[in-house]
């Protein structure tokens, strides 16, 4: 067995060990965050019957999966990163999920390149929920009102995402992430990665992004 396979399985029986001690009827879905990696590690995955995919730059994914994509239907790929205004026609083409609308602008021209592309994805309202600086995503503050703003726009807005803060335990934040996606009453939720999926996963994640623990140490 491939080393990336064996390392998801594994994942996958922690995962399952832990929703045996959790009231969630849910199975969380693992997005294998692929940036960086090449197909060499990416493929195995693939044919092991892995659907859903992670990659935090529009050109790198344009460049790795876009003939993968035409010849394998059930590929789901996840823009996890930032995106820019300028790439949202390249990336409404090629992805299936965008996790990181954070304000007005950007959801104004992921709605108006749909209807010209005539494809619609599911999106996530990215939370700033550590309120860092130096982080994107929307202040927790004004959540409820980007996302009836991107209702406006008939946007399929399927839930909240978050990057908890690096030096503070993330459980207080996907706790209260929890919370933030049950008052608007969304049905998935995108937190959880390496370190913490198992914590997310307790506090209602329906979508962990994990990278390191399948694919190893990034270069």
């Amino acid at each position: 067995m491939h080393k990336t396979i064996q390392n998801l399985v594994d994942i996958q029986k922690k995962i399952d060990l832990s929703l045996d001690t959790l009231t969630i009827n849910k199975v969380p879905k693992i997005i294998a965050v692929s940036k960086t990696f090449g197909m060499d590690k990416i493929s195995p995955l693939i044919n092991h019957g892995h659907t859903d995919f992670g990659e935090n730059k529009v050109q790198e994914a344009i460049e790795k999966w876009s003939d993968i994509k035409l010849s394998n239907k059930n590929i789901k790929l996840h823009l996890i990163g930032g995106l820019q205004t300028n790439k949202v026609k390249l990336a409404v083409k090629l992805f299936d999920f965008i996790h990181s609308v954070d304000s007005e602008k950007l959801a104004k021209k992921i709605s108006d390149e749909q209807k010209k592309q005539k494809k619609e994805l599911k999106i996530f309202i990215q939370v700033n929920i550590g309120d860092e600086q130096q982080k994107s995503g929307i202040h927790k503050s004004l959540v409820s009102d980007l996302y009836k703003y991107c209702k406006s726009l008939n946007l399929n807005v399927v839930g909240l995402m978050c990057i908890p803060p690096l030096e503070k335990p993330s459980d207080i934040f996907f706790k209260e992430m929890s919370i933030l996606n049950q008052d608007l009453n969304l049905n998935e939720l995108s937190m959880g990665m390496s370190s913490d999926y198992l914590d997310a996963i307790k506090n209602s994640a329906t979508y962990v992004r994990i990278g390191s623990d399948i694919f190893g140490a990034r270069g």
